[in-house]
């Protein structure tokens, strides 16, 4: 007897589908080709093409949400990056912090460039990581003392993780920005991205550089 094939699902609104992307079919119903030999290799279907990237399958929707998400992030770090550069001790520290304030505001009008180029409103998204990564930083200075080593290396290791993040979403924007043809905008959030990699590698040297003062080998 032959198998009846699977009822296929009822269509659903483009915000539910899968981007095109990843698939031009419902996930629960994508299966293999059959001159497919492993179900492990990709479809033609599941293969990634830009000319499949279509913003009424949740790309375009998926990309502005994140642009939100960073433009809120990024107000979120001028609002705290002023009390971790306080909270520092090392003089080249502070420097940093406050020079990256000045970038990350210049990030902030660059996003409103991006809403702009997109058509929309500057409109921010709560980021729950970034609001979860200055906590973070908050409560290392709570737990450490003022003028110690412990507070600077903490405050520098608080803002690698935020710079990582940042660098994460930034890099995944700026390369759908491409596949979406907004060339303009994927250059905008380049011209971020670079800034992001510079301040991470200058907190890197100076906590290379930092003297701990007290501790011993012996």
């Amino acid at each position: 007897m032959a198998k009846q094939s699977k009822p296929k699902k009822a269509a659903t609104n483009s915000a539910d589908k899968t981007p095109a992307a990843y698939s031009t079919s419902d996930v629960d119903t994508l299966t293999p080709s059959d001159d497919n030999d492993s179900k492990y290799q990709p479809t033609e279907d599941a293969e990634m093409n830009e000319q499949q990237l279509d913003p009424e399958d949740g790309v375009l929707k998926l990309f502005t949400d994140s642009v939100k998400d960073l433009y809120w992030a990024e107000n979120h770090l001028v609002k705290s990056l002023p009390k971790l550069a306080k909270s520092a001790s090392s003089n080249e520290l502070q420097q940093a912090i406050e020079k990256h304030l000045e970038e990350t505001k210049t990030h902030v009008e660059r996003l409103e460039q991006v809403f702009e180029a997109l058509g929309k409103k500057p409109q921010a998204k709560k980021c729950d990581a970034m609001e979860g990564l200055t906590k973070e930083a908050e409560g290392i200075i709570e737990d450490t003392d003022a003028g110690t080593p412990a507070r600077d290396l903490g405050i520098i290791m608080a803002g690698q993780k935020t710079e990582h993040y940042e660098i994460a979403s930034y890099t995944g924007l700026s390369k759908l920005a491409s596949r979406l043809g907004l060339t303009d905008v994927a250059n905008i959030l380049s011209e971020t991205l670079t800034e992001e990699h510079n301040a991470d590698d200058t907190l890197s040297g100076i906590a290379d550089n930092m003297q701990l003062n007290g501790d011993s080998t012996e």
